[in-house]
């Protein structure tokens, strides 16, 4: 009775052992991929427990997480021959466990490998101003490019970027001095352009200046007073303004009494009218500003000598 007993613990126990050999944990990140006696099952076990019949399957886990390669730098010619080195980046994550595990031996190198030379292909089908601007484009071909190979072996590319591109320097200084002189010539044609414009406004300014002489005293009053606040200073005109109408008005009577003796009507003589405007000049210019505007004096009679008597 009790050899039974010790045999059915032995039984079980031999049992227990044979299931917890058999027992598998897939994390919620992997598939596994059972092989049978060597040959791969059609379907991939999900995460959890699973058992396998032991000394008989086979698994291997596949991760199905994105997956970041970086790509080594690449150097080539562009299509406009310019030597440049271009690095990329790969995005790419396993849909097909069982193809990624029976149709490619390592798929991650696989990748690799097929992004090297679709970077070096890019390059040489693209100018430089597309590496340097049009990046969009270029990641949406090199994904495509790929992807073509990737598909078969059970693996998508989600996303492909490149990340930097090196240029020689005597290319960069080029580029400088080509990017110096077209800020140049921008800040020229602006300068130009308001130069152009002020002229514009200046010219329309003087005809309706022109039309109307009281704008062009306002104008000068203001112009003094905006000089007169910003330093405490004194300010000297050159010419009252009164004198400059005056003399207006002046000429105005010189003309009328030109064309009047040419009519043949009497009028005061030309010439003392002449003679008197010089005067006032002369006064001006000998007093400046704070001359006054008067008629000139006659000079008083000098005193005769005394007549002696013989």
């Amino acid at each position: 009775m009790e050899g039974t007993v010790v045999a059915v613990v032995l039984v079980v126990g031999l049992a227990l052992l044979v299931l917890r050999s058999g027992m598998r944990v897939v994390n919620q990140v992997e598939r596994g991929v059972v092989f049978r006696l060597g040959k791969a099952l059609p379907s991939y076990r999900q995460p959890g427990i699973t058992f396998l019949i032991p000394f008989v399957d086979r698994m291997r886990k596949v991760n199905t997480q994105v997956a970041t390669m970086p790509v080594p730098t690449q150097e080539g010619i562009t299509k406009d021959n310019v030597s440049v080195k271009v690095d990329a980046v790969v995005y790419f994550r396993v849909t097909d466990p069982v193809r990624a595990a029976i149709e490619v031996q390592d798929y991650v190198f696989a990748i690799g490998q097929v992004a090297q030379s679709s970077l070096r292909s890019i390059i040489g089908k693209s100018d430089l101003d597309d590496l340097l601007t049009d990046r969009e484009r270029l990641h949406e071909g090199l994904a495509l490019m790929i992807d073509s190979p990737a598909a078969g072996w059970g693996i998508h590319i989600d996303r492909v970027e490149i990340k930097d591109v090196q240029l020689p320097e005597s290319l960069k200084r080029s580029m400088s001095r080509q990017a110096e002189a077209e800020r140049e010539r921008r800040a020229r044609v602006i300068t130009a352009d308001g130069e152009f414009q002020a002229a514009q406004q200046l010219a329309n300014a003087s005809r309706i200046m022109s039309d109307s002489p009281e704008a062009m005293q306002l104008r000068l009053l203001q112009t003094v007073v905006e000089v007169a606040a910003e330093k405490n200073s004194t300010l000297v005109m050159p010419f009252p303004v009164e004198l400059l109408r005056y003399f207006d008005r002046a000429t105005k009577r010189l003309d009328q009494e030109i064309e009047g003796n040419e009519s043949g009507r009497s009028a005061p003589d030309a010439d003392a009218l002449k003679a008197g405007i010089e005067q006032i000049a002369a006064v001006a210019d000998k007093f400046g500003p704070a001359a006054e505007l008067t008629a000139p004096k006659e000079p008083a009679p000098e005193p005769s000598a005394p007549v002696e008597q013989p």
